[in-house]
């Protein structure tokens, strides 16, 4: 076992980089929080009901679900510098 310093000095340590790693780990939070926010905003227009646009949409999807595509909304909604 080390001296009381030497405990103390090692408990420092160890906060450092606790914080460092918490603020990365807050960094990424919001980055998915904005891909998120940016993903929804692409899927509500894309969904958007308003007149002939509904059936518009409705025959896309038709078409993609007969064709066996998806759209990738949460790559979508990802910013280009992450694409």
């Amino acid at each position: 076992m080390g001296t009381k310093s030497e405990r103390r000095a090692a408990r420092e340590k160890v906060a450092a980089y606790h914080e460092a790693r918490l603020a990365e780990l807050v960094e990424r939070v919001d980055e998915v929080i904005h891909q998120y926010h940016r993903a929804t905003r692409k899927l509500w227009t894309f969904c958007e009901l308003s007149g002939s646009r509904a059936e518009i949409t409705a025959h896309a999807i038709e078409l993609m679900a007969d064709e066996g595509e998806t759209i990738d909304w949460w790559e979508r909604g990802a910013s280009r510098r992450h694409r």
